[in-house]
């Protein structure tokens, strides 16, 4: 009844991949708080934005970069993006029957930029674009016919930007502020953006 809402999409371009979240958290009719990170770095190469419950997002996504670390010191490469959604897809159906609530859209750069989603009970779907939470319909309807292939890095923060504030204005359990994380071949960088 009280499950919180919120926004995030995942944009692959061609060098990289752009994650995006508002920031609101919302039980019911009761805003809780206007500036919640719903986007996180798993790695150096790999990030993700979640939708749900705060607190299962921040647990999953400290436990999967706790083990990336570890998997990437046993290797000594780089985790691509696909394994770490293979780890959080393996963390959520061990917990299906008390399950992590949350949506996830996972992704980065190791060799190609990819991204993943993943529903609370660890389903995959790998996909060019995604959007996950209560406004992801909104966001659908701004990413469906605006994505290409091979766009450039400023066409996709535009778009992650422009699908966020879709789902805001029509979502009341999305708003306050938007995150971005955008990673490529270089590194990364976090943003956040106002919504108008």
């Amino acid at each position: 009844m009280y499950m919180p809402g919120a926004t995030a999409v995942g944009i692959t371009y061609d060098e990289g991949v752009v994650f995006a979240s508002e920031r609101r958290i919302a039980y019911g009719n009761f805003l809780v708080s206007k500036t919640t990170k719903k986007t996180f770095q798993i790695t150096p190469k790999v990030g993700a934005a979640c939708a749900g419950l705060v607190a299962d997002m921040q647990i999953l996504s400290l436990q999967i970069a706790a083990l990336a670390k570890i998997r990437n010191m046993e290797l000594k490469r780089e985790i691509p993006p696909n394994s770490v959604a293979k780890m959080m897809s393996n963390m959520m159906y061990e917990r299906r029957f008390f399950p992590l609530l949350t949506q996830v859209i996972v992704g980065g750069v190791v060799g190609k930029p990819a991204i993943y989603t993943l529903d609370p009970l660890g389903s995959v779907l790998p996909d060019e674009y995604a959007a996950v939470g209560t406004g992801a319909e909104m966001a659908l309807g701004v990413l469906d016919p605006q994505f290409k292939k091979n766009m450039t890095e400023q066409e996709a923060k535009d778009l992650a930007i422009k699908a966020i504030r879709s789902a805001s204005m029509r979502d009341s359990f999305s708003g306050d502020g938007i995150d971005m994380l955008v990673i490529n071949k270089k590194g990364s960088t976090m943003s956040t953006e106002k919504i108008n």
